[in-house]
């Protein structure tokens, strides 16, 4: 018999009662340390008295309208983003995936209000913007995505990721814009390098090809710059954000220039919950928090200090890990085991651990984390590749 629960997950067999800055509890009085921060999204813990005392503050005035109606709110946050940012203009979402829908019709658009039939968008092998319909179909390549959801949207082209000859050979004068995520999350934590990122800022503007950032995952101070792009030097002419906006309440965006944005005119696009009073006005408070100059500095000091526990780590067990990966605190460990081990080992020691595509550990923790708790999880990473080595050991010796 179904559960009630569509089982579309494999979810672990922990259940967490309450949580508070980078520690979640159980309901037994169980304690694990949470460097997962629910895949990126609570960039300032869990139970952030800040993000508690906004969305308290607001649930007492107004939760939703709908934008039938002008929303103070979102005007607040769409003019924070803009102020800092590539930006000219922001449209609220609930998720990266409705996110992603609309960078892609956004894109489209653009070409069709000028009267050019460019409709053909591409994208890299490793890549996850979501899991709608376009979504998948703009990664046709990714089997366990795809397979049996089919027939597919047209007008994608996966490529390579970080072939610069490649690229350039597949764009056609139907090519309407290059979609990819300055870090890669769900494929491994493989950030593009600075030298590529200028090159497809380059390409763009010499084919007049828009070029999309997807940092749903990279963004919001995770790589200690507001957004991914920014350490490059560079700036999209569209961009997805979610996850870490709403520090755990269901928001996200796209960013996008005038120039970008001007097919999307009155009736084009549009959503009930996007933008709404609770969201924003969390969005506004993780923005206010995470774009102080001295949070982003102590972002960037904390990623050192980790990246350099981590080497150690590999050092020690070179027959668990084989190298570090990422920028900021979105760090990755690739593993020799199997990375669903090294989760599972994790487990035991009550530390949670986010598993990712090319056998990668990913270590996302909350921005704010300690370096006590930050040494402290790579303490219990030490203790889970112990017992892997111990494991394998015993079963060469039976």
């Amino acid at each position: 018999m179904i559960p009630s629960v569509l089982p579309t997950y494999n979810r672990a067999p922990l259940a967490f009662t309450r949580g508070s800055g980078s520690w979640l509890e159980t309901e037994d009085g169980s304690r694990y340390l949470d460097m997962g921060a629910g895949i990126a999204v609570n960039v300032l813990g869990h139970a952030a008295p800040e993000l508690v005392e906004a969305l308290t503050d607001q649930a007492q005035k107004l939760w939703h309208v709908s934008n039938l109606y002008q929303i103070p709110l979102q005007q607040k946050l769409a003019d924070m983003l803009v102020e800092n940012t590539f930006a000219d203009t922001v449209f609220f979402t609930n998720s990266g995936t409705e996110a992603a829908e609309l960078a892609i019709k956004m894109a489209r658009k653009y070409w069709y209000s000028k009267g050019v039939d460019r409709t053909e968008i591409i994208t890299f092998d490793g890549a996850f913007h979501g899991r709608s319909t376009g979504a998948i179909s703009a990664v046709p390549h990714a089997e366990k995505m795809v397979k049996g959801f089919g027939p597919l949207l047209p007008g994608f082209h996966q490529i390579a990721w970080g072939d610069m000859d490649l690229l350039k050979s597949t764009i056609t004068d139907k090519t309407a814009a290059i979609w990819i995520e300055p870090v890669q999350g769900e494929g491994g934590i493989r950030p593009l390098p600075e030298a590529e990122m200028k090159a497809l800022r380059a390409l763009c503007d010499e084919t007049g090809i828009l070029l999309i950032f997807d940092e749903v995952q990279c963004g919001v101070a995770r790589t200690g710059k507001l957004f991914a792009h920014e350490w490059s030097g560079v700036t999209p002419d569209i961009m997805m954000m979610a996850k870490g906006i709403g520090g755990g309440f269901p928001l996200g965006g796209v960013l996008a220039t005038e120039e970008a944005a001007s097919g999307m005119v009155a009736g084009t696009h549009g959503s009930t919950y996007g933008g709404n009073p609770l969201g924003c006005a969390i969005g506004a408070k993780v923005i206010e928090i995470v774009n102080d100059p001295a949070f982003l500095d102590a972002v960037n000091a904390k990623a050192g200090f980790m990246r350099q526990k981590l080497e150690g780590l590999v050092a020690t067990h070179p027959e668990v890990f084989e190298e570090v990966r990422g920028m900021g605190l979105m760090l990755g460990l690739k593993c020799k085991v199997p990375c669903g081990d090294v989760v599972q080992a994790a487990y035991a020691q009550h530390l949670l651990t986010v598993p990712a595509a090319d056998n990668v550990l990913r270590l996302l923790p909350a921005l704010n984390i300690s370096e006590e708790d930050l040494a402290e999880a790579v303490t219990r990473l030490d203790k889970a590749a112990q017992s892997l080595e111990v494991q394998s050991l015993e079963a060469k010796t039976n």
